[in-house]
Protein backbone atom coordinates (compact mmCIF):
# COMPACT_ATOMS: atom_id res chain seq x y z
CA UNK A 1 0.00 0.00 0.00
CA UNK A 2 3.26 2.24 -0.83
CA UNK A 3 2.03 6.00 -2.03
CA UNK A 4 4.03 7.93 -3.81
CA UNK A 5 9.38 18.90 17.83
CA UNK A 6 8.23 17.81 20.74
CA UNK A 7 9.21 14.72 22.07
CA UNK A 8 8.05 12.90 25.21
CA UNK A 9 10.09 10.35 27.22
CA UNK A 10 7.49 7.55 27.78
CA UNK A 11 7.95 4.32 30.35
CA UNK A 12 8.33 2.75 27.09
CA UNK A 13 11.44 4.67 26.57
CA UNK A 14 13.14 4.72 29.85
CA UNK A 15 12.32 0.43 29.85
CA UNK A 16 14.90 0.56 26.67
CA UNK A 17 17.00 3.00 28.46
CA UNK A 18 17.78 0.78 31.34
CA UNK A 19 18.33 -2.64 29.21
CA UNK A 20 19.82 -1.02 25.82
CA UNK A 21 23.95 -0.19 25.17
CA UNK A 22 24.57 3.24 24.49
CA UNK A 23 24.90 2.65 21.00
CA UNK A 24 21.26 0.58 20.82
CA UNK A 25 19.93 3.60 22.26
CA UNK A 26 21.60 6.13 20.35
CA UNK A 27 20.31 3.95 16.85
CA UNK A 28 16.90 3.94 18.23
CA UNK A 29 17.08 7.64 19.25
CA UNK A 30 17.90 8.09 15.61
CA UNK A 31 15.38 5.54 14.37
CA UNK A 32 12.86 8.18 15.59
CA UNK A 33 14.61 11.68 14.59
CA UNK A 34 14.12 10.32 10.93
CA UNK A 35 10.46 9.10 11.06
CA UNK A 36 9.70 12.90 12.13
CA UNK A 37 12.24 14.13 9.62
CA UNK A 38 10.59 11.95 6.74
CA UNK A 39 7.10 12.06 8.09
CA UNK A 40 5.97 15.57 9.57
CA UNK A 41 6.04 17.74 5.97
CA UNK A 42 3.11 15.62 5.20
CA UNK A 43 1.38 15.97 8.34
CA UNK A 44 -1.00 19.30 8.51
CA UNK A 45 -2.80 21.07 11.00
CA UNK A 46 -6.45 21.74 10.01
CA UNK A 47 -8.55 24.70 11.37
CA UNK A 48 -12.68 24.75 11.17
CA UNK A 49 -14.72 27.33 11.50
CA UNK A 50 -18.98 27.22 11.71
CA UNK A 51 -21.38 28.46 13.46
CA UNK A 52 -23.00 27.56 16.77
CA UNK A 53 -26.44 28.98 18.92
CA UNK A 54 -25.66 31.05 21.88
CA UNK A 55 -27.99 30.40 25.14
CA UNK A 56 -30.03 33.43 23.57
CA UNK A 57 -30.16 30.80 20.33
CA UNK A 58 -28.19 33.65 18.37
CA UNK A 59 -25.65 32.21 15.86
CA UNK A 60 -21.83 32.69 17.31
CA UNK A 61 -18.70 31.60 15.33
CA UNK A 62 -17.39 28.70 16.61
CA UNK A 63 -13.15 27.02 15.81
CA UNK A 64 -11.74 24.22 16.26
CA UNK A 65 -8.84 21.81 15.31
CA UNK A 66 -7.28 18.66 14.50
CA UNK A 67 -4.54 16.99 12.80
CA UNK A 68 -4.66 14.95 9.31
CA UNK A 69 -1.82 13.95 6.87
CA UNK A 70 -1.43 14.02 2.73
CA UNK A 71 -2.58 10.42 1.55
CA UNK A 72 -1.72 10.55 -1.97
CA UNK A 73 -0.99 13.08 -4.77
CA UNK A 74 -3.75 14.85 -5.62
CA UNK A 75 -4.01 16.59 -2.67
CA UNK A 76 -6.10 14.36 -0.85
CA UNK A 77 -5.72 14.57 3.16
CA UNK A 78 -7.48 11.92 5.76
CA UNK A 79 -8.40 13.15 9.21
CA UNK A 80 -10.91 11.93 11.50
CA UNK A 81 -14.85 13.32 10.70
CA UNK A 82 -15.27 14.54 14.46
CA UNK A 83 -12.46 17.03 12.78
CA UNK A 84 -14.53 18.80 10.55
CA UNK A 85 -18.27 17.85 11.53
CA UNK A 86 -20.17 20.82 10.80
CA UNK A 87 -16.75 22.41 9.10
CA UNK A 88 -18.10 25.58 7.06
CA UNK A 89 -14.50 26.71 6.33
CA UNK A 90 -11.49 24.27 6.79
CA UNK A 91 -7.99 25.77 6.58
CA UNK A 92 -4.79 23.67 6.29
CA UNK A 93 -1.08 24.21 7.16
CA UNK A 94 1.98 22.41 6.67
CA UNK A 95 5.07 22.66 8.61
CA UNK A 96 3.54 25.76 10.71
CA UNK A 97 2.92 27.73 7.48
CA UNK A 98 -0.89 28.52 6.79
CA UNK A 99 -1.29 27.11 3.13
CA UNK A 100 -4.60 27.42 1.99
CA UNK A 101 -8.59 26.37 2.25
CA UNK A 102 -9.82 22.42 1.64
CA UNK A 103 -13.12 21.37 0.56
CA UNK A 104 -14.34 18.31 1.77
CA UNK A 105 -14.36 15.25 -0.69
CA UNK A 106 -16.49 12.44 1.78
CA UNK A 107 -17.30 11.67 5.30
CA UNK A 108 -17.95 8.78 6.91
CA UNK A 109 -19.19 8.95 10.63
CA UNK A 110 -19.21 5.24 11.20
CA UNK A 111 -15.34 4.94 10.75
CA UNK A 112 -15.24 8.50 12.06
CA UNK A 113 -13.02 8.97 9.03
CA UNK A 114 -12.94 12.00 6.19
CA UNK A 115 -10.88 12.80 3.18
CA UNK A 116 -10.65 16.62 2.62
CA UNK A 117 -8.66 18.01 -0.49
CA UNK A 118 -6.15 21.08 -1.11
CA UNK A 119 -5.96 21.83 -4.82
CA UNK A 120 -2.33 23.24 -4.12
CA UNK A 121 0.51 21.89 -6.30
CA UNK A 122 4.02 20.75 -5.14
CA UNK A 123 2.79 19.07 -2.04
CA UNK A 124 4.80 16.83 0.38
CA UNK A 125 5.41 13.18 -0.14
CA UNK A 126 2.33 11.27 0.78
CA UNK A 127 2.62 8.96 4.04
CA UNK A 128 2.89 5.53 3.01
CA UNK A 129 0.59 3.34 4.81
CA UNK A 130 1.52 -0.51 6.33
CA UNK A 131 -0.76 -3.49 6.57
CA UNK A 132 -1.91 -3.02 9.96
CA UNK A 133 -2.95 -6.77 10.67
CA UNK A 134 1.24 -7.06 10.95
CA UNK A 135 0.73 -4.49 13.77
CA UNK A 136 2.16 -6.22 17.06
CA UNK A 137 1.92 -5.53 20.64
CA UNK A 138 4.95 -3.95 22.08
CA UNK A 139 6.54 -2.52 19.10
CA UNK A 140 7.42 1.01 18.93
CA UNK A 141 5.26 3.90 17.97
CA UNK A 142 5.30 7.56 17.08
CA UNK A 143 2.27 10.05 16.99
CA UNK A 144 2.72 13.25 15.06
CA UNK A 145 -0.18 15.69 15.61
CA UNK A 146 -0.98 19.16 16.96
CA UNK A 147 -1.92 19.19 20.11
CA UNK A 148 -3.60 21.72 21.95
CA UNK A 149 -2.69 23.91 18.47
CA UNK A 150 0.70 23.19 19.18
CA UNK A 151 1.94 22.43 15.83
CA UNK A 152 4.30 19.57 14.53
CA UNK A 153 4.57 17.63 18.07
CA UNK A 154 5.65 14.15 17.97
CA UNK A 155 5.57 12.01 20.89
CA UNK A 156 6.52 8.39 21.24
CA UNK A 157 5.33 5.20 22.98
CA UNK A 158 4.48 1.34 21.81
CA UNK A 159 1.70 -0.58 20.79
CA UNK A 160 -0.87 -1.38 23.91
CA UNK A 161 -3.46 -3.65 22.50
CA UNK A 162 -4.80 -4.91 19.26
CA UNK A 163 -8.28 -5.47 18.72
CA UNK A 164 -10.48 -2.52 20.43
CA UNK A 165 -13.70 -1.21 19.99
CA UNK A 166 -14.35 1.82 19.98
CA UNK A 167 -17.17 3.91 19.58
CA UNK A 168 -17.64 6.07 16.30
CA UNK A 169 -19.36 9.57 16.30
CA UNK A 170 -23.00 8.17 15.03
CA UNK A 171 -23.06 5.54 18.06
CA UNK A 172 -22.03 2.78 15.89
CA UNK A 173 -18.55 0.84 16.67
CA UNK A 174 -15.21 0.18 14.61
CA UNK A 175 -13.42 -2.71 15.22
CA UNK A 176 -9.84 -3.64 15.32
CA UNK A 177 -8.60 -0.25 16.72
CA UNK A 178 -4.65 0.01 17.92
CA UNK A 179 -4.09 0.79 21.59
CA UNK A 180 -1.52 2.95 22.61
CA UNK A 181 0.41 4.83 24.94
CA UNK A 182 2.37 7.34 22.68
CA UNK A 183 0.96 10.69 24.11
CA UNK A 184 -2.03 12.17 22.81
CA UNK A 185 -4.50 15.22 23.36
CA UNK A 186 -7.05 16.88 21.86
CA UNK A 187 -5.53 18.09 18.13
CA UNK A 188 -4.14 15.11 17.78
CA UNK A 189 -7.43 13.76 16.38
CA UNK A 190 -6.83 12.77 12.76
CA UNK A 191 -3.41 12.69 12.43
CA UNK A 192 -0.98 9.59 12.21
CA UNK A 193 0.18 6.75 14.83
CA UNK A 194 3.27 5.70 12.61
CA UNK A 195 5.78 2.83 12.90
CA UNK A 196 9.36 2.87 13.06
CA UNK A 197 9.88 3.26 9.27
CA UNK A 198 7.35 6.07 9.03
CA UNK A 199 4.50 4.13 7.26
CA UNK A 200 1.24 5.28 9.02
CA UNK A 201 -0.25 1.96 10.90
CA UNK A 202 -3.53 4.18 12.03
CA UNK A 203 -5.31 7.16 12.47
CA UNK A 204 -5.18 8.35 15.65
CA UNK A 205 -8.78 8.81 17.06
CA UNK A 206 -10.00 8.60 20.90
CA UNK A 207 -8.29 8.96 24.25
CA UNK A 208 -9.64 7.54 27.51
CA UNK A 209 -9.05 10.41 30.38
CA UNK A 210 -10.63 12.28 33.08
CA UNK A 211 -9.36 15.12 31.80
CA UNK A 212 -9.64 15.40 28.73
CA UNK A 213 -5.26 15.10 28.37
CA UNK A 214 -3.04 11.94 27.53
CA UNK A 215 -3.60 8.90 30.36
CA UNK A 216 -1.34 6.55 28.39
CA UNK A 217 -4.81 5.24 26.83
CA UNK A 218 -5.22 5.97 23.01
CA UNK A 219 -7.08 4.64 19.95
CA UNK A 220 -6.01 4.51 16.50
CA UNK A 221 -8.02 3.61 13.52
CA UNK A 222 -6.64 0.67 11.78
CA UNK A 223 -4.39 1.91 8.04
CA UNK A 224 -6.52 -1.37 6.39
CA UNK A 225 -9.83 -0.06 7.95
CA UNK A 226 -8.34 3.67 6.51
CA UNK A 227 -7.51 2.44 3.16
CA UNK A 228 -10.67 0.79 2.66
CA UNK A 229 -12.71 3.64 3.92
CA UNK A 230 -10.66 6.65 2.25
CA UNK A 231 -10.35 5.25 -1.26
CA UNK A 232 -14.05 4.60 -1.72
CA UNK A 233 -14.52 8.34 0.07
CA UNK A 234 -12.35 9.37 -2.97
CA UNK A 235 -14.13 7.66 -5.47
CA UNK A 236 -17.54 8.09 -4.47
CA UNK A 237 -17.86 10.92 -1.37
CA UNK A 238 -19.37 8.03 0.82
CA UNK A 239 -19.02 4.72 2.04
CA UNK A 240 -21.79 2.22 1.66
CA UNK A 241 -21.86 -0.22 4.96
CA UNK A 242 -22.97 -3.48 4.38
CA UNK A 243 -26.80 -4.13 6.04
CA UNK A 244 -28.56 -7.40 7.18
CA UNK A 245 -31.41 -5.75 8.34
CA UNK A 246 -32.19 -7.52 11.74
CA UNK A 247 -32.04 -6.92 15.60
CA UNK A 248 -31.31 -9.25 18.29
CA UNK A 249 -30.23 -10.11 21.66
CA UNK A 250 -27.45 -12.21 22.69
CA UNK A 251 -28.20 -15.30 24.73
CA UNK A 252 -25.41 -14.04 27.87
CA UNK A 253 -24.99 -16.33 30.45
CA UNK A 254 -26.93 -13.85 33.05
CA UNK A 255 -29.71 -14.23 30.45
CA UNK A 256 -29.94 -18.07 30.79
CA UNK A 257 -29.71 -17.87 34.30
CA UNK A 258 -32.75 -15.43 34.48
CA UNK A 259 -34.65 -17.59 32.10
CA UNK A 260 -34.06 -20.71 33.95
CA UNK A 261 -34.74 -18.87 37.70
CA UNK A 262 -38.12 -18.27 35.93
CA UNK A 263 -38.79 -21.86 34.50
CA UNK A 264 -38.24 -20.76 31.01
CA UNK A 265 -35.49 -22.22 29.13
CA UNK A 266 -33.61 -21.76 25.60
CA UNK A 267 -33.01 -24.05 23.04
CA UNK A 268 -29.38 -23.10 22.79
CA UNK A 269 -27.04 -21.17 25.36
CA UNK A 270 -24.82 -18.71 23.14
CA UNK A 271 -26.10 -17.45 20.21
CA UNK A 272 -28.39 -14.50 18.50
CA UNK A 273 -32.04 -14.49 18.95
CA UNK A 274 -33.42 -12.38 16.06
CA UNK A 275 -36.25 -9.92 17.81
CA UNK A 276 -36.96 -8.00 14.37
CA UNK A 277 -36.62 -8.50 10.59
CA UNK A 278 -36.53 -5.11 8.71
CA UNK A 279 -39.32 -5.17 5.85
CA UNK A 280 -38.11 -6.32 2.48
CA UNK A 281 -34.65 -6.09 3.94
CA UNK A 282 -31.88 -8.88 2.98
CA UNK A 283 -32.63 -10.90 6.32
CA UNK A 284 -36.44 -11.19 5.45
CA UNK A 285 -35.78 -11.52 1.95
CA UNK A 286 -33.90 -14.52 2.48
CA UNK A 287 -36.22 -15.84 4.77
CA UNK A 288 -34.94 -15.17 8.67
CA UNK A 289 -37.70 -14.88 11.10
CA UNK A 290 -38.23 -12.67 13.47
CA UNK A 291 -39.22 -13.70 17.41
CA UNK A 292 -43.18 -14.57 17.31
CA UNK A 293 -44.03 -14.40 20.70
CA UNK A 294 -43.26 -12.21 23.93
CA UNK A 295 -42.46 -14.23 27.24
CA UNK A 296 -42.69 -12.84 31.01
CA UNK A 297 -39.52 -13.06 32.86
CA UNK A 298 -39.54 -11.68 35.88
CA UNK A 299 -40.07 -7.86 35.35
CA UNK A 300 -38.97 -8.03 31.78
CA UNK A 301 -40.73 -9.43 28.84
CA UNK A 302 -38.63 -10.80 26.26
CA UNK A 303 -39.42 -11.85 22.81
CA UNK A 304 -38.46 -15.58 21.96
CA UNK A 305 -39.15 -17.57 19.23
CA UNK A 306 -37.44 -16.50 16.21
CA UNK A 307 -34.19 -17.66 14.79
CA UNK A 308 -31.25 -17.61 16.90
CA UNK A 309 -27.97 -17.01 15.05
CA UNK A 310 -24.75 -18.46 15.98
CA UNK A 311 -22.87 -17.78 13.06
CA UNK A 312 -21.69 -16.00 10.00
CA UNK A 313 -19.11 -17.89 7.11
CA UNK A 314 -18.52 -20.19 9.96
CA UNK A 315 -17.42 -17.67 12.72
CA UNK A 316 -19.34 -17.33 16.02
CA UNK A 317 -22.07 -15.39 16.85
CA UNK A 318 -23.23 -13.95 19.91
CA UNK A 319 -24.08 -10.76 20.33
CA UNK A 320 -25.36 -7.88 17.49
CA UNK A 321 -22.07 -6.09 17.96
CA UNK A 322 -20.35 -9.47 16.52
CA UNK A 323 -22.53 -8.91 13.78
CA UNK A 324 -22.09 -5.55 13.04
CA UNK A 325 -17.90 -6.21 13.17
CA UNK A 326 -17.83 -8.92 11.25
CA UNK A 327 -19.74 -7.08 8.39
CA UNK A 328 -18.36 -4.04 9.00
CA UNK A 329 -14.33 -5.53 8.81
CA UNK A 330 -15.05 -8.90 6.53
CA UNK A 331 -17.61 -7.64 3.80
CA UNK A 332 -18.79 -5.41 1.27
CA UNK A 333 -22.39 -4.56 0.30
CA UNK A 334 -23.55 -7.27 -2.49
CA UNK A 335 -21.64 -9.84 -0.78
CA UNK A 336 -23.56 -13.05 -0.07
CA UNK A 337 -23.32 -14.41 3.77
CA UNK A 338 -24.23 -17.77 5.32
CA UNK A 339 -26.14 -17.55 8.57
CA UNK A 340 -25.63 -20.52 10.53
CA UNK A 341 -29.16 -20.44 12.33
CA UNK A 342 -31.45 -23.06 14.78
CA UNK A 343 -35.26 -22.64 13.83
CA UNK A 344 -37.80 -24.87 15.65
CA UNK A 345 -34.24 -27.63 16.76
CA UNK A 346 -33.01 -27.44 13.66
CA UNK A 347 -29.71 -26.07 11.93
CA UNK A 348 -29.93 -24.61 9.06
CA UNK A 349 -27.62 -22.97 6.70
CA UNK A 350 -29.19 -19.70 4.94
CA UNK A 351 -27.42 -17.57 2.39
CA UNK A 352 -28.36 -13.80 2.75
CA UNK A 353 -27.21 -10.95 0.07
CA UNK A 354 -26.28 -7.88 1.87
CA UNK A 355 -27.66 -5.04 1.28
CA UNK A 356 -25.92 -0.85 1.72
CA UNK A 357 -27.57 -0.17 5.16
CA UNK A 358 -29.63 2.98 4.79
CA UNK A 359 -28.74 6.27 6.41
CA UNK A 360 -31.58 6.39 8.48
CA UNK A 361 -30.82 3.62 10.34
CA UNK A 362 -29.06 3.71 13.39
Amino acid sequence: MARTCGFAVTIALATVLSVASMGQVIELQQAIVDVFNSAASAVVHITVRGTAEDFMMQPVPVEGSGSGFLYDCSGNIVTNFHVVEGAEEITVSFDRVECCSATIVGLDPSTDLAVIRIAEQDLAVPLQLADSDEVQVGQFVVAIGNPFGLEQAMTFGIVSALGRVIQSPDGRFVGEAIQTDAPINPGNSGGPLLDLEGRVIGVNSQIISPVRGSSGIGFAIPSNTVVRIADELIANGRYPHPYLGLNGYGLTPELIQLFRENDATLPLERGLMVTRVVAEGPAMVAGIQAAQMVLEVGAFDVPVGGDIIVSIDGVAVESMLDVVLYLDLETSVGDTVVLGILRDGESLNVPVILGERPDAIS
